[in-house]
């Protein structure tokens, strides 16, 4: 994605096609002494308080910081995000210092207002619901239903903060990558600070059909934030597809012109993309060679000898289908008894969004789940679900990756899910 930035503004500065360039470049000869100015919702840090009650902060996981690896690594590089707590004003200038020496973090700071309205409110409670399919209406079935534009504003707020953290870093050369439906407009809100700027946005999600994604009032909106990037990546070409569509129904067709590749529109060219992501495989590869993994699965091949391990990792989040991968189990069980005492699942679901109502509930009903699956078929010496309700370690995580025989992945509906690589 980096390389057809690169490419389309050289081809704009020389007047020519914005065609891409060769595939044998070398990523990091391709970008030369331009810095990348990666932009996401959250930093990929944690705070951690000591005994002594010192606070540090260190490398988080996560699928984006997972993709990510190797591009962080090669480049010149600067990440600006939230820090995923609210930090007083008197420590925010040690807070903004230490990361950016230590870490090449940029932290936006935003209080816990703004975050509730902005992240756990529209993004979370209108985006990511509606972008998987879920219409707003059907999603709490039990409650009026009325567009908050107390959330709308908040989400713009936002943006800007993030849009003046990235303008206090930014020179002339920079790159910059935005990613995710929390920043949709933050494209606009950079170009309106730096007409020459150069910006990419991609999509970590599905992008929905226009006849879903037109439920939104503020739909415009966000389509002409997006379209003052000079490139948007989606994970397929449906997804590439159904935003393209989504603007030709949505914005004034005599101010835009559109093809397969990008869309002009208002005197501005924005390139359309497909950028399957993945993982580094070299780097999985060295993990697992380690000395701690290796132990560790001696450890778990022992555990579990003689029965066939089912391997599912997901967040604890209703699109990801944890219930009906335990509904599965369940049949599978009751239609074959010869399996009983053979077959375990060990499933990780780490918490996720545990302040919100429907992901509580979705929590309970799969423990409920589990306690009823392992209190009908389980045994003194044997459960058939394992349920790790909690982050793993990388050491863990590859150790019960090595000795599962089935990975199942059963999200109703997903962006890219890393698991599956």
């Amino acid at each position: 994605m980096q390389r057809q930035l690169h490419d389309l503004k050289n081809a704009e500065a020389n007047g020519g096609d914005g065609e891409e360039g060769g595939e044998d470049s070398d990523l990091q000869d391709i970008m030369g002494k331009n810095r990348l100015i990666m932009v996401s919702n959250r930093l990929p840090l944690k705070r951690v308080v000591d005994k002594d009650q010192k606070i540090s902060y260190e490398m988080s996981p996560g699928g984006l910081v997972t993709a990510l690896k190797g591009v962080r690594d090669d480049l010149d590089f600067v990440w600006v995000g939230w820090l995923g707590c609210e930090t007083p004003a008197e420590e925010q200038e040690s807070v903004r210092d230490e990361l950016l020496k230590k870490h090449n973090c940029l932290p936006v700071f935003l209080s816990e207002d703004l975050v509730n309205k902005y992240y756990n409110g529209f993004s979370n409670d209108v985006l990511w619901p509606l972008f998987h399919y879920v219409p707003l209406p059907m999603y709490k079935p039990n409650s009026e239903r009325k567009f908050d534009m107390q959330l709308w504003k908040a989400y713009q707020d936002a943006n800007r903060k993030f849009s003046e953290a990235v303008m206090s870093i930014c020179k002339p050369t920079d790159l910059i990558w935005v990613h995710d439906y929390h920043l949709m407009r933050l494209p606009a809100d950079l170009r309106n600070r730096m007409p020459n700027i150069r910006v990419a946005w991609f999509l970590h999600t599905p992008f929905p059909s226009s006849e879903i994604y037109r439920i939104l009032p503020v739909r415009r909106e966000l389509l002409e934030g997006l379209l003052k990037a000079d490139l948007v990546g989606f994970h397929t070409y449906d997804y590439a597809s159904h935003f393209l569509e989504s603007c030709a129904r949505v914005l004034d067709e005599k101010k835009m012109e559109s093809s397969p590749k990008g869309v002009h529109y208002k005197d501005h060219y924005c390139a359309v993309g497909v950028f399957p992501i993945g993982v580094d495989p070299d780097h999985i590869e060295m993990i697992c060679k380690g000395r701690g993994v290796v132990q560790r699965v001696r450890e778990l091949v022992e555990t579990f000898k003689g029965r066939k391990i089912i391997l599912g990792v997901d967040r604890v989040d209703y699109i990801k289908g944890m219930p009906h991968k335990l509904l599965g189990l369940e049949l599978f069980l009751a239609r074959h008894p010869e399996y009983h005492g053979k077959v375990t699942l060990i499933q990780v679901g780490v918490p996720t969004r545990t302040d919100v109502d429907e992901y509580k509930q979705l929590s309970q009903q799969v423990n409920e789940l589990v306690g009823r699956i392992n209190g009908t078929y389980g045994t003194l010496e044997y459960s058939p679900i394992h349920y790790i309700n909690q982050s793993v370690s990388p050491t863990e995580l590859y150790a019960i990756y090595h000795i599962a025989d089935v990975c199942l992945v059963t999200s109703l509906r997903d962006g890219k899910n890393l698991v599956s690589h």
